[in-house]
């Protein structure tokens, strides 16, 4: 599954466990030799919600949360075990009869709200939750944060912005987005000192529309097509810096996000499509 082109491998967990989830996000996200993917998404029953999800990069490592992969879980539920339009024999006893998903994460638990047409879900708003802008468990700052902290990658000199959504972000504005070599700019920043946690690194460029066009280099998955979470990030840098109001349009290299970040409970909005690619078995001998 994918939205706007994040794709993970998505596993009810519950049916299929997994006891090495971490080696097998590494081996099935590797392409020509695996599924080719940005990493693993395990989907299971929980105590706290509908369900619960964890997300282990194309490195293995484990995420806090992951935007897109929310919406894609919702799709997933909706879709085989609510209105059952994938297959009508699927059941689950502790599943939730409406469109309305809690979700468990890393990060807390995320309410989705999906948007259904004929018969399945297309697209989901999620609440992501309060944007965190100082962490010194992951800004490696006196006060968390990267207010006047430059960050030098060659002759480069950014002035980055710090905003946690579940996970560490750093987002760096600049003129020209064409002109920035994510591959090689992108690492060096993630693995930078300042990072305890390493980071997900986010290049934008306000658009003349207003419309926020971003890049994202993602911690442990590298070049991504979107970034949920990047996204929100994104809206809440350009916000508190005068680039943009609290809605704003996020564009990735594989589409759109609308973001909210409400003033009346200071949680942000995220809406965006989700859609299945195909389904298959794996035979692990």
């Amino acid at each position: 599954m994918h939205g706007l082109g994040n794709d993970y491998i998505y596993i009810d967990s519950d049916r299929f466990p997994i006891a090495d989830p971490a080696s097998f996000s590494v081996k099935w996200s590797k392409y020509h030799t695996g599924i080719g993917s940005d990493g693993l998404i395990l989907i299971s029953k929980s105590d706290k919600a509908d369900y619960r999800m964890r997300i282990f990069n194309a490195d293995g490592s484990e995420a806090m949360m992951c935007g897109n992969g929310s919406r894609c879980v919702g799709k997933f539920v909706y879709d085989k075990y609510i209105s059952k339009s994938l297959d009508a024999s699927l059941t689950h006893p502790y599943t939730s009869l409406n469109t309305d998903i809690d979700l468990e994460t890393n990060a807390g638990i995320k309410k989705i709200k999906l948007d259904i047409k004929n018969g399945t879900a297309v697209a989901a708003t999620v609440d992501m939750g309060e944007p965190v802008l100082s962490n010194k468990a992951q800004v490696n700052t006196e006060d968390g944060t990267l207010d006047g902290q430059p960050i030098i990658v060659d002759d480069f000199t950014f002035a980055p912005t710090y905003v946690c959504m579940g996970n560490p972000h750093c987002v760096i504005f600049v003129d020209d987005i064409k002109k920035i070599d994510l591959e090689h700019i992108g690492p060096q920043i993630e693995f930078n000192p300042i990072f305890p946690e390493r980071a997900n690194i986010e290049f934008v460029q306000v658009l003349p529309d207003g419309v926020l066009r971003m890049r994202v280099w993602e911690r442990g998955s590298g070049i991504t097509q979107a970034c949920g979470t990047g996204a929100c990030a994104t809206a809440v840098a350009a916000s508190l810096t005068g680039r943009a109001g609290r809605q704003s349009i996020v564009r990735m290299d594989g589409g759109d996000l609308q973001i909210l970040w409400s003033e009346a409970d200071n949680k942000i909005y995220m809406t965006g499509p989700a859609e299945t690619s195909f389904e298959g078995f794996i035979i692990e001998e």
